[in-house]
């Protein structure tokens, strides 16, 4: 019984006091705050083509990651 008084007593004065106000940055409301400008940005900006190509020979792609060969 001690404990339930304080506990009903801070309950019903914490719901009476007003919300906090949290502010970070400016107000959306003012009409005066700056807004950054707009720019067009197509959807397919940065995307890589992925269509089919002819293959490449073969002999070259291999010489090329083929371990070096000592020479004596």
């Amino acid at each position: 019984m001690k404990i339930a008084v304080p506990t009903v007593l801070a309950v019903v004065l914490s719901a009476c006091a007003p919300p906090p106000r949290l502010a970070v940055g400016p107000d959306p409301a003012n009409p005066a705050s700056p807004v950054p400008r707009l720019r067009y940005t197509p959807v397919t900006a940065g995307t890589v083509d992925f269509r089919p190509v002819d293959p490449k020979p073969w002999v070259e792609r291999n010489d090329s990651v083929a371990p070096r060969r000592k020479e004596p």
